[in-house]
């Protein structure tokens, strides 16, 4: 990533420094007076609807909007943020079935891994816990990895020094204080970036009023919302099922189902944050459809930051650094508590420990923050690993779920499906330069194929993954 500098490196670190501390410092106060198991992993089933809305809407949201989004909208137009959106926001709208039904037939439950044990059993409970650790890690580390390159980029700060503020902050009172400590925090870091990208957007719109419309986009590149453009589909449906797929086995959401004071509460919560994920998250692409109209070389990850940067203003680089701050912390602290009351949980149907799960819990999850911390301080990219964790979601995400409305669903289906789905998908799979994949250049020649399948075999491997396993749901 290019440097921009506009903060001092003093100055940048201070910053850090003093936001993750007064998160560490209101986690521990507030998680004191709640303290002991049943706190750390669903929050005593007590939350209401503000806190336990402010906290979906901040465990859903990572550094990750800062890029992601406007750097999917450079090149798969409109349809790609559109897709971005309403795949991000669409977990919360399922989960407003599945969380009743499940709150309903498991009322004692603390995770989608647990009812799935409960449901199969070990050998397809076993799978679908490797597939949420693996996600949730590679989250983790893709959080730390986006806030240490932004703020390498403002202020030309050392990756490693950022990583090691952030993780070991979110560390300290999430490990102590659990999900109750997360959720209070989650509402503060809500408050907080909500604000920020509301000054933000104002200041976008505000003084770029002349660009900042479609009819700017439609004059200077009107593929992008162009319904001839391939990319605005494709990039959209991939961006909405991947997306949508990998949140809906986020442990993370489903503590959340758990935490709430009861179905109302969860209904309501979840519906709110919906329609507030939505625009949030739409607005990050839409910044990303102006900066390439502006300039057809911008760097996609640096879509937005063209924007709100360009004129090297002092505050609104502050702005992003604590924006993306409190984005990072409320997703850490939920993906370290959810990896964490995963093994505290279902642990021991793994692992033979004599021990205290929890202290084991942690003792895990210490290993891959530090693990975290040696990719985000070298600056790897892991959006393959992404990519691919995405893949593994897809594959079982309609098999997991439709297995809970179908009592004839054993087992052996669901893994069945599952494996058969993961094949399908990485057979179309791309290659690390995304110009073949296994079937499409390597098992046949690329001519073999439509042009379609060759120029979209990241769509090919989603669809084909997601719906491959319904075929298999007929044989006995």
């Amino acid at each position: 990533m290019e440097q921009k500098i506009i903060l001092s490196q003093s100055s940048s670190i201070i910053l850090t420094l003093t936001i993750t501390i007064v998160f560490v410092i209101i986690g521990l106060i507030y998680s004191k007076k709640y303290l002991g198991l049943n706190n750390y992993l669903v929050a005593n089933r007590s939350v209401g609807t503000f806190s336990l809305t402010t906290s979906l809407i901040a465990s859903a949201l990572g550094a990750w909007i800062l890029f992601g989004p406007a750097s999917a909208a450079t090149w798969g137009g409109l349809g790609a943020v559109i897709g971005y959106s309403l795949g991000t926001a669409f977990p919360l709208f399922a989960l407003i079935y599945l969380g009743k039904k499940f709150r309903n037939n498991y009322p004692k439950g603390k995770s989608l891994i647990e009812v799935i044990r409960l449901r199969f059993g070990s050998k397809f409970f076993k799978l679908i816990l490797f597939l949420s650790i693996f996600y949730m890690t590679i989250f983790l580390i893709a959080e730390v990895t986006a806030v240490s390159m932004l703020i390498n980029y403002i202020s030309g700060t050392d990756l490693w020094i950022t990583a090691l503020i952030i993780i070991v902050g979110s560390l300290v009172y999430t490990l102590y204080g659990g999900l109750r400590a997360s959720i209070f925090t989650d509402n503060i870091q809500f408050i907080i970036f909500g604000l920020l990208l509301i000054i933000a957007f104002l200041y976008l719109i505000s003084f770029n009023s002349n660009e900042f419309n479609f009819e700017h986009i439609k004059l200077n590149k009107p593929n992008l919302l162009s319904s001839n453009y391939i990319p605005n589909f494709t990039a959209g449906l991939t961006f909405f099922i991947a997306v949508a797929a990998t949140n809906l086995f986020h442990q993370g959401n489903w503590q959340r189902v758990y935490a709430a004071k009861n179905d109302k509460v969860l209904k309501n919560s979840l519906i709110i944050s919906f329609i507030i994920i939505i625009p949030i998250v739409f607005m990050m692409g839409f910044s990303g459809l102006i900066a390439v109209s502006n300039d057809a070389l911008v760097v996609p990850d640096l879509a937005f930051f063209s924007l709100l940067l360009k004129e090297n203003v002092l505050f609104l680089s502050v702005i992003i650094v604590a924006l993306a701050i409190s984005l990072t912390v409320s997703s850490i602290d939920t993906l370290v508590n959810a990896i964490s009351s995963l093994i505290i949980v279902d642990g021991n149907k793994i692992i033979k420990f004599k021990g205290n799960y929890l202290i084991l819990s942690k003792q895990i999850i210490i290993i891959i923050s530090l693990i975290s911390f040696f990719v985000a301080s070298k600056g790897l990219s892991i959006l393959y690993l992404f990519l691919l964790a995405d893949l593994f979601c897809c594959a079982a995400v309609l098999t997991v779920f439709y297995s809970f409305y179908s009592k004839s669903f054993n087992e052996k289906k669901a893994i069945v499906s599952t494996i058969i789905g993961f094949v399908g998908g990485i057979l179309l799979f791309p290659s690390l330069d995304f110009s073949k994949s296994l079937l499409v250049g390597i098992i046949f020649p690329v001519d073999f194929f439509p042009m379609f399948v060759s120029q979209s075999l990241l769509f090919c491997s989603f669809f084909v993954a997601t719906f491959l396993p319904i075929i298999s749901w007929r044989l006995k």
